[in-house]
């Protein structure tokens, strides 16, 4: 009986290999020539792409494969859409923020001011409407590509100023660089901003271009030398409390992928939103304890400064509502849903110390 049990298990065994192995065979041989928008040497912002390419590659049966290029290397970042989707290249990782100017409810996929924090963000994105509306914005504007989320960033700083903010007057004349929907948050305030790559960032502080700027997490900051050059820090990323990157896959290759090519990318990519989340909250709190050793001043906005900048949100997102049918819609499900998720919120988790 014993040995009857074996040899049927090693006959599944085997069906089920040769299954797998037919499957393979029958597929398209695939390869995902992937451009990326930062660089991979940053932590959490563009380490994912490291263990994505990997992890398809490992999981791909030989059939499916990625390949990425760094920053410039085979596009520019901010074409990498309209490359994807024109079938220039088959693939491209990174974020709908950047699309802002091609599509207004863009940013909404990527970052928003005061917010989900990255758990309500996945919640919405995933089983609530975000995903659908995601891909739903892509489609309705031409764009020929399948979108998946792929990773996510932890709060980021919302700024490095070289003098102290105390008042929304301390903004007014200055130049900054900013991301995102809460860049016109800052131009209501008197900043005049610009969307920089983070490589530009130090150059143009240092050659006086701009007085102040946001970029990402300290981690990733440090990276960049910004505290050798501006020292205060402000806290919290009222701009970016969770920051959403995507993977796009050109609409045709997509089509064209066997169910097990599609469900690898899916399941890669739900990986890829966990491990990124871990990887930023791990990395930030050992470079904030060395700030003071680099002359850097950590401070938290006053509740006034708070206020005002989510006074000022409000308008913002009142006046893109109005401006763009589809921004509209976005707006209204993403804040029905959080209006929603504010009962399980306010009963399910406890009180942050000092609230």
């Amino acid at each position: 009986m014993k040995l009857l049990k074996n040899t049927l298990t090693a006959t599944a065994l085997t069906l089920v290999a040769a299954s797998v192995t037919t499957a393979a065979v029958a597929e398209d041989k695939i390869l995902l020539k992937t451009p990326v928008a930062f660089p991979s040497t940053l932590p959490a912002l563009g380490s994912p792409i490291l263990d994505i390419t990997e992890s398809v590659n490992m999981l791909g049966g030989g059939t499916l494969k990625m390949k990425f290029y760094e920053p410039k290397k085979l596009v520019a970042t901010s074409e990498i859409l309209d490359a994807v989707a024109s079938g220039k290249v088959n693939a491209g990782y990174t974020t709908a923020g950047y699309h802002a100017g091609k599509m207004p409810a863009a940013p909404i996929f990527s970052s928003v001011p005061f917010g989900p924090e990255a758990g309500e963000y996945l919640a919405w994105m995933l089983y609530g409407n975000g995903g659908k509306l995601y891909q739903e914005m892509y489609d309705t504007n031409g764009y020929n590509v399948h979108v998946l989320p792929c990773s996510i960033l932890s709060p980021e700083t919302s700024g490095w100023f070289a003098n102290e903010i105390n008042s929304p007057e301390d903004l007014k004349g200055l130049n900054m660089r900013f991301f995102g929907l809460g860049a016109k948050v800052m131009e209501k305030l008197g900043v005049s901003t610009v969307g920089l790559p983070g490589g530009e960032i130090f150059g143009a502080l240092e050659k006086g271009a701009i007085d102040a700027t946001e970029f990402s997490q300290p981690a990733i900051d440090q990276r960049l030398g910004l505290h050798k050059i501006v020292k205060y820090n402000y806290f919290p990323g009222w701009h970016q409390q969770a920051t959403v990157f995507e993977l796009l896959i050109n609409g045709d290759a997509w089509a064209k992928m066997s169910d097990r090519q599609q469900r690898v990318l899916e399941t890669t990519c739900r990986a890829s939103l966990t491990n990124s989340f871990a990887e930023g909250e791990a990395s930030q709190f050992p470079v904030m304890a060395k700030a003071a050793e680099n002359g850097v001043e950590i401070r938290y906005w006053s509740d006034d400064m708070l206020n005002t900048f989510e006074t000022t949100w409000d308008q913002v997102a009142v006046e893109f509502s109005q401006e763009d049918p589809f921004f509209a819609k976005v707006w209204a499900d993403l804040s029905e849903f959080r209006a929603g998720y504010d009962l399980w919120e306010a009963n399910a988790f406890l009180p942050r110390k000092g609230q």
